[in-house]
């Protein structure tokens, strides 16, 4: 088979990262500083006290990006060698735009107990774990697990670093519109991990459960719902108490807020029946759940997953400095609080200058990252969640 070519390709050839020493190698006494027989003085010191691991070793400013494959951007189950350029990818921008040096690593295996078995194994080479394209409902297992057996933060991206992006670029929408986020009418369409961290996220910055409506391929999500289990029926109890019926269309008659993280289409004529000034979220990518020509349409303010449009909902605001405030803090774990903080930093950022086409930063905004990092590390210190050091 005749290679690929081409500029993508031809940008991807031998990867996107190396390692580099960060020590002088250049002559015997660098060589017996940094590796036999000095090493072994620090081996014997971490070994005494395995907290020094943070201070003579890389792991406090190293994060593994973890993922089986099964959910890889929208392209599905790929597997672990296609996903390889994904997770490359996500450990260049944390090196790029965080200093945090990432690894990544690919899982043959799709068995939540195999991977919980393997991530576990390897925790201590790492100050964090970063999640990735994990497809649910497997992923929400594996990261409970993960987090009940480290004490490292464990962090699945695609949900809680696409809920907190939403939450700040919904904030700075409300806030254009002079509203309140108690005040709108929410309909979320998707209820896999995302769906499911975007509601959690906005139930706790203040959306009120009893005006949030989830939608699945079935239609609007409610407890008297035939076959509604696991994560769904979680958001069956936190959302829609009045047990509304019907499909996606129903749910978007008047609604004020469309968050689409589900992939499929939605028809202008249920996006025509939301209330006056919509706000439109069609994050799907590459291709939005409502073209963006038929959404502006219809609203006052619409977002999407990608670059060539303003108000990319990107995660890269979020895990960046989400990872670096949890390592300067010397986090064990990422709280709610946490989050909440970085989605209050985004939105900030932004907050100056608000106009329809700019409800969130550039993710080349010099002012993101240090922002995020300083609201989450500050969170991590009130929420208990650091090490005594």
């Amino acid at each position: 088979m005749t290679p690929p070519g081409g500029k993508v390709f031809d940008r991807h050839r031998g990867g996107k990262l190396a390692v580099a020493p960060t020590v002088p190698l250049d002559d015997s006494d660098d060589l017996s500083l940094a590796y036999t027989p000095g090493v072994a003085r620090v081996c014997e010191a971490i070994a005494a006290d395995q907290d020094l691991v943070r201070r003579y070793t890389w792991v406090s400013h190293v994060v593994a990006v973890v993922t089986d494959g099964s959910a890889v951007l929208g392209l599905g189950n790929i597997g672990p060698r296609a996903a390889m350029p994904v997770m490359e990818g996500k450990a260049a921008l944390f090196k790029r735009f965080a200093d945090v040096d990432a690894v990544p690593i690919c899982l043959d295996t799709q068995d939540p107990d195999q991977i919980v078995a393997a991530v576990t194994a390897i925790a201590p080479s790492f100050g964090g774990i970063n999640l990735e394209d994990i497809a649910a409902p497997r992923c929400f297992e594996i990261e409970r697990r993960l987090q009940a057996a480290l004490d490292i933060p464990v962090f699945h991206d695609d949900q809680h670093g696409t809920a907190v992006v939403v939450l700040a670029a919904l904030r700075n929408a409300a806030a254009l519109q002079g509203r309140k986020l108690e005040d709108l009418r929410v309909v979320v369409c998707g209820a896999g991990a995302a769906g499911v961290a975007v509601t959690t996220m906005l139930l706790a910055a203040g959306v009120v459960g009893a005006s949030v409506l989830v939608c699945d391929s079935r239609g609007i999500i409610h407890t008297g719902r035939d076959g509604v289990t696991g994560q769904k029926a979680e958001l069956a109890a936190m959302t829609n108490p009045q047990g509304l019926a019907g499909d996606l269309r129903a749910a978007l008659r008047d609604a004020d807020v469309l968050i689409g993280v589900s992939g499929g289409r939605i028809s202008e004529e249920a996006v025509a029946a939301m209330a006056p000034d919509a706000i439109v979220f069609a994050l799907a990518n590459p291709t939005p759940e409502v073209p963006v020509k038929v959404a502006r349409r219809h609203a006052a303010v619409v977002a999407t997953g990608r670059s060539d449009y303003p108000n990319q909902i990107n995660n890269v605001l979020a895990f960046p400095g989400i990872f670096r405030g949890a390592l300067t803090a010397g986090a064990t774990r990422i709280t709610e609080g946490m989050k909440l903080a970085a989605a209050d930093a985004i939105a900030r950022v932004a907050a100056d200058d608000l106009r329809p086409d700019a409800i969130v930063p550039s993710p080349l905004d010099p002012r993101v990252v240090p922002a995020v990092a300083e609201a989450v590390a500050g969170a991590a210190r009130r929420d208990g969640v650091c090490r005594s050091v």
